[in-house]
């Protein structure tokens, strides 16, 4: 652990570049529609189209505008925004290929989860506000949404990461991984957050980065640790054999 993690900011002059130097073998290249369909059907039911196909919220809606909105109508706020900048360039598939060989989620859900937690308010997320300014908020994302798409988006978003939670965490718990693998997966895992956190425009040191690490690394041994007296509690000892319960001294 502590590889520093690719720079975001060091980039070749499109954003695609940023996904292709942080995996080298990627095979995010243009024009490969093929394969994203082919990515797309081999992924689980309910996953979400991309940009060029965006979700629809009923039948009769519509995600597309016919003109882009003039300067003076995008909000100050809008206008403003540079999470995404260091991709700028970046196309759809790119972005969304490389999430799809590291995570449940797609280029879509990131990013309108990103924007939703951006544009909260004391009343909720402006999600009006994200779907009509999407292209401009989001470098890979080139038509407009609906409130209702947008909130589909997030709610899928939040839907993946409680089942990986729950997934990882049994596999945290069950005594699958001995504690050497269960630092490579934390290792694994960690390094694409800190990827996406820095293409978001999040600065880390390379303190931070080893710091952030050995927490994780420390929680997750207590987890492990924990577990097995939990497990201990209610069946038999894989050690000695012997049944244990709740009731035991």
């Amino acid at each position: 652990m502590g590889q520093k993690s690719p720079d975001p900011g060091q980039d070749d002059g499109t954003g695609d570049s940023i996904f292709r130097a942080r995996h080298a073998r990627s095979a995010m290249t243009d024009g490969s529609d093929d394969d994203a369909d082919a990515e797309t059907t081999a992924a689980e039911p309910g996953d979400e189209p991309t940009a060029e196909e965006p979700p629809q919220a009923d039948d009769t809606e519509t995600q597309a505008v016919e003109q882009a909105p003039a300067e003076s109508d995008i909000p100050e706020d809008v206008r403003k925004y540079d999470r995404f900048t260091k991709i700028d360039g970046s196309t759809y598939d790119r972005a969304n290929e490389f999430l799809r060989e590291r995570t449940y989620i797609t280029a879509r859900e990131w990013a309108i989860a990103r924007l939703c937690a951006d544009f909260r308010t004391e009343t909720g997320v402006e999600m009006t506000k994200i779907g009509e300014h999407l292209p401009e908020l989001v470098p890979f994302m080139t038509d407009t949404y609906t409130p209702q798409a947008v909130n589909q988006a997030r709610a899928a978003f939040e839907e993946k990461v409680r089942k990986a939670g729950a997934t990882f965490l049994y596999g945290a718990m069950s005594d699958f991984f001995t504690a050497e693998e269960l630092d490579d997966v934390m290792y694994e895992s960690t390094e694409v957050a800190k990827f996406l956190l820095e293409v978001e425009g999040v600065d880390l040191s390379v303190e931070e980065e080893l710091e952030a690490e050995d927490r994780i690394s420390e929680v997750m041994r207590e987890v492990r640790e924990h577990s097995a007296a939990l497990r201990h509690d209610e069946v038999t000892c894989p050690e000695c054999g012997h049944h244990i319960d709740a009731s035991d001294d």
